[in-house]
């Protein structure tokens, strides 16, 4: 892992940090590339304007590691309003939730209530998505995944291509017919752990593409879904899926709000399928972090603001 990323990641659970940051103007300038306001009105009008170019969205409410059980059913009853608000505009818009939010440190119990209503409001033709957090975490989060995709088909889940025990997470999951987003993975994580060259993320990935892309021709993943901004790495995917001769809308790039828009247009003019993960909401500084030590390119367009001040 480099310096830099190390830095960023250690910066994102720094709280005097986090207190500070929104007081700036340029933070908060840089941070509006990533997200197009604080309210689910926000994350509303970008979906709309999204759908125009044939782009779909998928939500998240920003926020993690609720210790308060009332806390925790307000999160589950914003994303029920917010269900309500994308099924009466017709939006195509799906939501993705952190299980921390949903109140996983209290009691896997309680979390498991709260996603079940969620998921029980959701269409059947749709996926509630559930995020991975960091590797503690991985545990616990699947086998939530597995007791609501016993109930609820419409379900899906993370995985990160740089912790070494994905190849196994994937292959015990396959059989359950599993929806599931693949990212490389926004976490501090020990070289035990997770790889540390991006080289060695780069072709896990790829190997990992390359399984549930066949596991979706196969009936076994209902969705295959690719969250990534690397636009070589996409290529070389969607290359894949030609020589297999998937069809072009099994492949499903998911990509941030603001990040590579000419490649999100691109896939969706091509005929695959684009979907922009739209964040909104006041806790985004740590979320903001990670963003930064994915991409270099990100970190540089923070220090264009500060001079641009």
């Amino acid at each position: 892992m480099s310096l830099m990323r190390s830095l960023l990641l250690a910066a994102s659970q720094n709280a005097r940090l986090r207190e500070r940051a929104s007081r700036y103007r340029f933070v908060r300038r840089s941070v509006s590339r990533f997200m197009p306001g604080e309210t689910l009105e926000d994350a509303l009008r970008a979906a709309q304007a999204l759908s125009v170019r044939k782009i779909g969205a998928v939500f998240t409410h920003l926020g993690e590691n609720i210790n308060d059980a009332g806390e925790a059913k307000q999160v589950t009853e914003h994303y029920l309003g917010a269900l309500e608000r994308i099924h009466g505009q017709n939006l195509r818009a799906e939501i993705s939730v952190k299980l921390t939010q949903l109140g996983l440190d209290l009691s896997p119990d309680l979390c498991f209530a709260n996603l079940q209503e969620i998921i029980a409001r959701e269409k059947k033709d749709c996926i509630v998505w559930i995020d991975m957090e960091a590797s503690n975490y991985v545990d616990v989060t699947l086998d939530l995944y597995r007791r609501a995709l016993a109930v609820f088909p419409n379900v899906g889940i993370c995985l990160q291509a740089y912790l070494y025990r994905t190849k196994d997470d994937l292959a015990k999951l396959l059989p359950l017919r599993p929806s599931i987003r693949l990212v490389k993975g926004a976490y501090s994580e020990p070289p035990e752990t997770a790889f540390p060259r991006k080289g060695d993320v780069d072709e896990n990935y790829f190997a990992l593409a390359q399984e549930m892309l066949r596991a979706q021709a196969a009936g076994q993943c209902p969705r295959a879904a690719f969250g990534t901004h690397d636009v070589a790495l996409i290529r070389r995917i969607a290359a894949f899926a030609a020589q297999e001769s998937f069809p072009k809308e099994a492949l499903e790039v998911q990509m941030l709000f603001g990040i590579q828009r000419a490649e999100q247009e691109r896939l969706a003019s091509e005929g695959y399928r684009s979907i922009v993960l739209v964040a909104y909401g006041t806790y985004w500084y740590a979320w903001f972090m990670r963003r930064l030590a994915e991409r270099p390119a990100n970190l540089w367009f923070l220090i264009r603001n500060v001079f641009a001040s």
